[in-house]
């Protein structure tokens, strides 16, 4: 109905025009943006990153961006909060937001009530239900 399709991730990278990246930092996720997967990128893409900074090497999109080979990328985050890359400040095909993407009364709100839930959960003895980490406790239950 809405012209989209299941696809893997390789396929995924190196056809959509915006990759934005909503994940938490896992081990499994550290670097999930890498030269590899950069280089599989459309020279026309945009990569937004709104997660977590360590989950894009920094390094890395800044070679890729200032070689041309990624129309820009937009980042919230950064890799080594609050410092950034030497030279993306330099580049125009970057827009860097200092981590405020969440910014908004309803977000916010939202996470102190996520948070609250969280904490009475496991005031109760109860797994967190957003829990992201917590597989063991779930396991053992």
């Amino acid at each position: 109905m809405l012209g989209a399709s299941f696809v893997d991730l390789d396929t995924l990278i190196s056809t959509a025009d915006f990759i934005s990246l909503h994940v938490p930092l896992i081990p499994e996720t550290h670097h999930f943006i890498n030269q590899a997967r950069l280089d599989k990128m459309k020279p026309t893409a945009f990569l937004i990153n709104t997660s977590r900074g360590p989950v894009v090497d920094e390094q890395a999109l800044y070679k890729t961006l200032k070689a041309g080979k990624l129309a820009g990328a937009g980042l919230d985050v950064y890799e080594q909060e609050p410092k950034l890359t030497p030279g993306l400040t330099d580049l125009d095909n970057v827009v860097l937001l200092p981590h405020v993407g969440s910014a908004t009364f309803e977000t916010r709100t939202k996470m102190a009530y996520l948070a609250a839930e969280n904490l009475l959960a496991g005031l109760r003895g109860e797994v967190p239900p957003n829990c992201i980490n917590c597989s063991d406790i779930r396991n053992s239950k």
